[in-house]
């Protein structure tokens, strides 16, 4: 991205004050843009794969029991599951982009017919290969990625993962299990608004709970109920967006009432369902 365009965007967004901007979420994938001038997001964790890089400033958050930093042109990645917050570390606040992918897409990308799920150790990494693919994504925002741009982005991003791998393959998950674990996927999103038992996945997915809660997690990077709940929280969001009532909005999605759907946005997210609409401006 060129400097003068970066220079821009730093102005623009020290005047605004806090924001964000979502693209409209395509296949297993969402494209995000923000800026914060001091606490940006409290502890969460989401169940893809957020790959972003910070466009000014320094991004500081918690993982892996450490603090880290991102500086301009650093390309950050939270795996799924992986917990984490976010603030500024100086006074002058960031600015990032992030996409988030879903790990089935990855994946696919890397292994078609297999499940194989790249690791980064570092939580940041100089990439400036993976800056210029996140970056790219964004030519268009917020438009929707087209199929084709989508697919290439996560052959890019799967491929810049995988380089990062330094034991390529460590969550393989056991022979056979790939189509019984899409076969459980496919029918936790068919009944996102109703609760879901263990023995209905055990009679979808044709082995006992705990081998498919192991083999979910190595197929899908979550655990069934971890993936079910956001789905529903992505729904959630979804109407949010289009201006909803968080209540109904919770009687929609499967959630118990409204500050049931606060606890689990905010767990998911960082931020609960009520900020998340003023930073968007729904």
């Amino acid at each position: 991205m060129a400097q003068h365009a970066l220079d821009g965007l730093e102005r623009s967004c020290k005047a605004a004050g806090d924001w964000a901007r979502i693209a409209p979420a395509g296949a297993g994938i969402e494209l995000m843009e923000a800026a914060f001038a001091g606490h940006a997001f409290d502890r969460h964790r989401h169940d893809v794969y957020a790959i972003g890089v910070t466009l000014y400033g320094v991004q500081e958050f918690a993982c892996r029991g450490a603090l880290r930093a991102s500086t301009a042109g650093r390309v950050l990645v939270i795996h799924p599951d992986e917990p984490h917050d976010g603030h500024a570390g100086t006074a002058a606040g960031f600015g990032y982009r992030m996409v988030y992918v879903a790990p089935e897409l990855v994946r696919q990308a890397l292994a078609p017919g297999g499940a194989c799920l790249p690791f980064v150790a570092e939580v940041t990494v100089d990439d400036p290969f993976l800056a210029r693919v996140i970056n790219s994504a964004f030519e268009h925002f917020p438009q929707a990625l087209d199929g084709l741009a989508g697919d290439q982005l996560v052959l890019d991003l799967a491929e810049g993962l995988q380089r990062h791998d330094r034991a390529p393959g460590r969550t393989r998950t056991a022979a056979g299990a790939g189509g019984r674990m899409d076969r459980v996927r496919d029918f936790l999103d068919a009944n996102l608004g109703r609760v879901v038992g263990s023995a209905e996945l055990e009679r979808v997915g044709g082995v006992d709970r705990f081998a498919l809660a192991r083999q979910f997690r190595a197929h899908c990077g979550t655990s069934p109920y971890r993936y079910l709940t956001m789905r529903r929280l992505e729904a959630a969001k979804r109407m949010i967006l289009k201006g909803r009532t968080l209540a109904e909005t919770a009687a929609a999605c499967g959630f118990a009432d409204q500050a049931h759907l606060t606890r689990q946005f905010k767990a998911a997210f960082g931020v609960p369902p009520g900020r998340f609409r003023r930073l968007v401006g729904a």
